[in-house]
């Protein structure tokens, strides 16, 4: 069982920055594929960003330019650098980690573990 834990969250103000981090335990991180998911009040929950076991990334359009996902094996952490933050980026951010073959998704269903989410809230 992949454990994973959010940190980084918190009240900016537009424009502003934040760096998220995921540091999941359990088993080999470098097998995962990782990702990051939001969810706002009253809407589905989307993806963000992607990072396979090779080291390729996706980044949906909304947040493309602005955000970029990294992960360090030998901290079995990943990372998501968001940069010229808008309100509209304000939601709970979860954390998730696909067991499957090498590859990138971002369908929430392809994604095995998730961890409990950090809220970042983006003030105008």
């Amino acid at each position: 069982q992949l454990q994973l834990v959010e940190s980084g969250g918190g009240v900016v103000q537009s424009g502003g920055s934040l760096r998220l981090s995921c540091t999941t335990s359990g088993h080999i991180f470098n097998s995962y594929a990782m990702a990051w998911f939001r969810q706002a009040p009253g809407k589905e929950r989307e993806f963000v960003s992607a990072i396979d076991q090779l080291g390729r990334t996706t980044d949906a359009d909304s947040v493309s330019g602005r955000f970029a996902i990294s992960r360090e094996n030998a901290k079995n952490t990943v990372y998501l650098q968001m940069n010229r933050l808008k309100p509209e980026d304000t939601a709970v951010y979860y954390c998730a980690a696909d067991r499957g073959a090498v590859g990138l998704s971002r369908f929430p269903n392809h994604y095995d573990y998730w961890g409990q989410g950090t809220q970042v809230t983006v003030s105008s």
